[in-house]
Parts: C-alpha cells; structure tokens; sequence
C-alpha cells in the first residue's frame, strides 16, 4: 500500500532540495521509477508533476547562458550576504551552512554567487553569497548589474562588514544597492567580532558575529528568521512549515496540498493561538509562530 499521495509529495520535494542540473535530474528519474504506475488519481496527477520537473530540468540543461548567474530560489527564503570584498562572507556561509568553499585573506575570492541551505527555527533558509560589490557596481562596473539582478530576486539582504574596518566600504555597497532601485529589508552582520569592538549604525540593526563564536551564530541566525518576516508552524508529522502572516488553518493545509485545502473543516490546534491545547478551531482561524496543527477534513 503506497504512502498517501500528499506525504509522498513532500517527501519528493525534501529530496530535491539543492539539487541541480544532472542530479536533480537523476533523482527525479529514480523518484518515477519508485511511483505507482496509477493512470488516473492523484498518484497520476503526481507522476504527471514529476514528468514535467524532469523535463524542465532537461531544457535548463541544454541552455546555455554564459552572461547568466541566476540562482535558483531554495527554501523557505532567500537571503543574500552582501558587502565589500574581504568582508567575510565567505566564511560565515561556510559557518552558517556548512557548505564547502573557497575563502582568503584578498579581495575577490568569490567570483560568482554561492547558494547554501541552513535550517533556522527548522525551516530551510537560503543563503546567498554575492561577490564582492564595488564602487560603480550599478553602472556594471565589475558586472555589478548582474550580481545585483542575482540580489533584486532575493527576499532580504544582511549587509557583511568587518567589524575592525571603516564603514565607509559598508556605505559604498549601501550606495550601490540604493542606486540599483533595490529595497529590501536589511541588518548588518559585523564580522569578525572577536577582533575589533563592535559598531553601531544609524539605520539598520547591528548583529556582531564571529565564526568561531556559536552564540553569535545562533543570534545572527534569529535576526536573518525575524528578516524573513515567517512564521513557523509544526505539523502533527513534525513537519515545520513557513507561512507568512496573517495566515490561517488553510494556508497551512494549502501548504501541504490544494486538496487537502478544499477538504480543510478545520483543526486542532497546540500552541501560542490556541486558548487551551488541543483547541478545536475553524478553517479561518489564524495561527501564530510556534504552533502545531492538526488539519481536519471532512470524513
């Protein structure tokens, strides 16, 4: 008896995340070689999903786009690092996600965007390293317009800054992104903390951060969460599911599945917006950050 279709549909997604090109494509191979082989029902509906994820990669792959440094949105959010270069960047996504990379102690080490997936409040996050931005960066100097192309798709920017630097280098990139037209919500990360005191800045909130320091990477962690502006809830699976508020019982089945939204009467509901545990609630209710649900569907 296979697992219902909406579990499988998750567990799909879960295998797919960070993966590109060639092995997303073999995975998604292996994925329709493991489906039931239904014609009709939603486990067709998912084969037919699956078909098109595996050509979609296929097209992507044939294309070549030599100019193109476009990332892929993963997770729940994408959050880009930005700064000048020898900023530290490098190293806290590294720190951050545990992904390998290239770091030093000269400018330009990273010449290309880097995307790396951290779980924070249980939620993947995506981080995204931009190479280091230069004065005239908006005007393509240093092909500046396609890393801040890369930095316009993302959902909010934490500004790297070495914390025993002058912030003249921290206003420049500033300058740039406001010259780009680009608004996002925005901290700054002071970097290498252990080194030098940390700074205040007139408009945006200072997060000192050490890659040697854990506490500083959990705090730092906290502020990217409250940047995304999500709110997590849990499953009764265990599952943690980001939603952006106000959102109610439904997004929350929405979230697992189109069908399980139209079924939704309502849920039980544990947590911050329920008065008493267990508190059997409407479809409209509105959940709360830290949350768990219980969907309930008609029988």
């Amino acid at each position: 008896m296979p697992m219902p279709h909406r579990t499988y549909m998750q567990v799909i997604k879960r295998r797919l995340v960070g993966k590109e090109g060639a092995e997303r494509a073999r995975e998604l191979r292996a994925v329709l070689a493991e489906l039931p082989s239904y014609r009709n029902g939603p486990y067709a509906d998912l084969r037919k999903w699956v078909t098109a994820e595996l050509e979609a990669s296929r097209l992507r792959s044939k294309v070549v786009r030599r100019d193109s440094i476009a990332v892929r949105h993963e997770g729940a959010a994408q959050i880009a690092l930005v700064g000048p270069p020898n900023a530290g960047k490098s190293s806290l996504l590294q720190a951050l996600s545990n992904v390998q990379i290239k770091t030093g102690d000269y400018a330009f080490t990273t010449t290309r965007p880097v995307p790396a997936l951290t779980r924070i409040n249980d939620v993947l996050v995506q981080l995204v390293e931009i190479p280091g931005l230069i004065h005239g960066a908006a005007e393509d100097r240093g092909g500046g317009r396609a890393l801040l192309g890369v930095l316009r798709n993302a959902d909010a920017i934490v500004f790297c800054h070495d914390a025993a630097a002058p912030t003249a280098g921290l206003e420049a990139v500033r300058a740039e992104v406001a010259a780009a037209g680009i608004e996002l919500p925005a901290i700054v990360a002071a970097t290498k903390c252990d080194e030098a005191e940390p700074f205040a800045h007139p408009e945006l909130d200072v997060v000192p951060v050490s890659v040697l320091d854990d506490e500083s990477l959990d705090r730092l962690r906290e502020a990217v969460w409250r940047l995304t502006g999500l709110i997590r809830v849990y499953l009764r699976d265990g599952e943690a599911v980001a939603l952006r508020p106000p959102a109610t019982i439904v997004d929350v089945a929405r979230h697992v599945h189109n069908e399980l939204a139209e079924r939704c009467t309502g849920a039980r509901v544990w947590g911050p917006s329920a008065r008493f545990e267990a508190q059997r609630v409407g479809r409209n209710h509105e959940v709360a950050h830290g949350d768990t649900v219980d969907v309930l569907t008609k029988s």
